[in-house]
């Protein structure tokens, strides 16, 4: 599906009206046929692209959270795919009428309220995954507080990590800037008042070779690391709600990120699977649906897995009870003998993997305050390493001032 801008022209009674409107569809042959049976004319037409304002505004939180209880006010009175449209049809805002857009283009062709929040393309696979669950067992307004609420949780991790790179970033910059700054000054003043002496000479090119490629391996490990770090930060702001691609895949091969993402990918999953159940959801589906709450792919390669032995007669127990799933998980799923337990099951496993999901998040906070002072240490090291090679500079001077 695509969002296109269409310039149109109608004929009234008081001659030609051009407008320009906007359509949600897969091709564009597809927005002339519906233009055609409007008995409208077709100008031109191009695919819409939202400007670095309007994606900034849509993929921040502030605004989905306001969309979310938005929905959840007028459902009150409503089923929540009105509550829905009239809140699309009241909005006035034209950056915010431009994102809602596709939504009112889903909702016009008779598509349901799920599929119309996914054709924004802007909530994370969970989020997308609570409301899912809780439509499905038709409770979509008493699942948008979950929704909210998993919303700001990931939010302020997000922050706590953000500003804690944030200020570590600042450190590393400041030597960075001194070193860069510093380097060719301080090198030149060493090699312009170079001991006389052979033997102190040879020494003394040596360690003025180590000071230098020392410091060279800092700046170059530095700008390396910034630029990997902007690269994962354009990519996932540019690519949210996909999937996957290349800068996912390779942060989920750092050990402990990638364990941090697992570990919210199934506590996100078990709880919209959990939510399902309570709503009497068949279990084929709820693992249908689970497996879409994430993008991490072993997490959806479980899900997918457990509903294929379903399909084949396995039972809840034996199929819900696999890697990578942790030990302390699976013996609790050993214990289920009643299908009316698997749903408490499934909240236990997720309050877990949210609890392990904390721990690692303090965890890589606090790695990241150990690397940062390694290499800061080894930047303080390197300069105090530099008084050595200025001692024997000093000597030096002192030395042929002397005479001697």
């Amino acid at each position: 599906m695509q969002q296109w801008l269409a310039e149109i022209a109608y004929d009234t009674t008081s001659g030609p009206k051009r407008v320009t409107e906007s359509f949600y569809m897969p091709t564009i042959n597809d927005v002339r046929r519906e233009i055609a049976k409007r008995g409208a004319y077709v100008l031109s037409i191009r695919p819409y692209a939202r400007s670095p304002l309007e994606r900034m505004l849509a993929r921040s939180a502030w605004w989905q959270v306001q969309l979310l209880r938005g929905i959840q006010f007028r459902s009150m009175s409503a089923s929540p795919g009105v509550a829905f449209w009239k809140m699309i049809n009241s909005e006035t805002n034209p950056r915010r009428q431009n994102i809602l857009a596709p939504a009112r283009e889903a909702l016009s062709q008779g598509l349901g309220v799920m599929d119309a929040l996914k054709s924004l393309n802007i909530f994370e696979h969970n989020t997308l995954a609570i409301l899912a669950a809780s439509e499905k067992a038709n409770k979509l307004s008493e699942g948008i507080p979950y929704a909210i609420e998993s919303i700001t949780q990931k939010r302020k991790n997000s922050a706590k990590i953000k500003g804690t790179m944030a200020w570590l970033g600042f450190d590393v910059f400041s030597i960075l800037q001194g070193m860069l700054w510093g380097k060719d000054v301080v090198l030149k003043y060493f090699h312009e008042h170079a001991p006389k002496d052979p033997t102190k000479l040879e020494e003394f090119n040596r360690v003025v070779f180590n000071l230098e490629l020392t410091w060279d391996a800092l700046i170059y490990f530095a700008f390396a690391m910034a630029g990997f770090m902007i690269w994962c930060i354009a990519s996932f702001w540019a690519n949210r709600g996909k999937n996957d691609f290349t800068a996912a895949r390779v942060v989920r091969k750092i050990p402990l990120v990638g364990g941090y993402m697992r570990d919210l990918g199934f506590a996100d999953s078990m709880t919209a699977a959990a939510r399902m159940l309570r709503g009497n959801v068949p279990i084929a589906d709820t693992m249908k649906q689970a497996s879409q709450a994430t993008s991490m792919p072993d997490v959806t390669a479980y899900w997918l897995k457990c509903h294929e032995d379903l399909q084949r007669g396995v039972s809840m127990g034996m199929a819900l009870d696999r890697e990578p799933l942790s030990k302390a998980e699976r013996l609790e799923l050993a214990t289920l003998s009643d299908l009316a337990q698997v749903a408490t099951i499934m909240e236990s496993i997720a309050e877990m993997r949210n609890q392990g999901a904390k721990t690692k998040n303090t965890l890589i906070v606090w790695l990241a305050f150990f690397l940062t002072a390694l290499f800061l240490l080894a930047g303080f090291g390197s300069a105090i390493f530099a008084l050595t090679v200025m001692n024997m500079s000093m000597d030096s001077m002192v030395t042929d001032m002397m005479g001697t």
